[in-house]
């Protein structure tokens, strides 16, 4: 069983730590990634492509990802 899912451009994430992935483009999203990236929790995974989805982990982190949230669900739900 495959604990590990790719995030794209080599990053890979524990999928068990995730609890939520959510589309960047609303406006509550985005001041949730401005309020992170003054806490020191943001992990930008983007390789400087445009962040498609936000990953929510279980330990406060959120983590930017290129991948479409559709494409990181059909991973992450891959046995």
């Amino acid at each position: 069983m495959k604990v590990c899912v790719s995030i794209g451009f080599g990053n890979i994430v524990n999928k068990e730590r995730v609890i939520a992935i959510l589309s960047p483009d609303s406006t509550p999203i985005k001041k949730l990634k401005d309020e992170f990236k003054n806490t020191g929790k943001i992990i930008d995974a983007t390789k400087g492509k445009k962040t498609r989805a936000i990953l929510i982990t279980d330990s406060g982190h959120i983590i930017m990802s290129a991948i479409a949230p559709q494409t990181l669900a059909e991973r992450i739900n891959e046995t």
